[in-house]
């Protein structure tokens, strides 16, 4: 599981996909802080992304590096704690140039359900699953 943590550490561009009634929405979004399971993410409270996920709070990302790839996917929810929204704010440069202020954003985690990693590489190709929920591995 560490080697599918570690390269969404180093791939935090992800496509970031919701609902938006019966049909899919895909975006790239930037991992803003990885904390154990937890993915953090920051997005303004005006764009459809963040009422698509009021709606809707079940999401999957994935990152890619070459033939390597990650899936994770679970429910959001914006129990961000203020230092973690200050420290997600100062610690991407991305977000003072657009946003004024750290309150001008909204914030959310996805606490990883199920991961997938994928290494088409081998062969054959390497495939984990692991459900964080029940703590099983595939």
């Amino acid at each position: 599981m560490q080697t599918a943590l570690d390269v969404l550490n180093t791939h935090r561009e992800v496509a970031f996909a919701t609902c938006e009634g019966n049909l899919p929405r895909l975006r790239v979004f930037q991992i803003m802080k990885i904390e154990s399971n937890n993915l953090y993410f920051a997005t303004s409270p005006k764009k459809q992304v963040w009422q698509q996920l009021q709606e809707n709070p079940n999401i999957e990302v994935l990152a890619t590096d070459g033939v390597v790839s990650v899936r994770c996917a679970g429910m959001v929810n914006a129990e961000v704690d203020d230092a973690t929204k200050r420290w997600i704010y100062d610690n991407n440069p991305v977000l003072p140039r657009l946003y004024e202020h750290y309150t001008d954003l909204v914030y959310f985690v996805l606490p990883i359900a199920e991961m997938d990693y994928y290494d088409l590489a081998p062969a054959p190709p390497v495939f984990r699953h692991f459900d964080l929920i029940i703590g099983d591995t595939q």
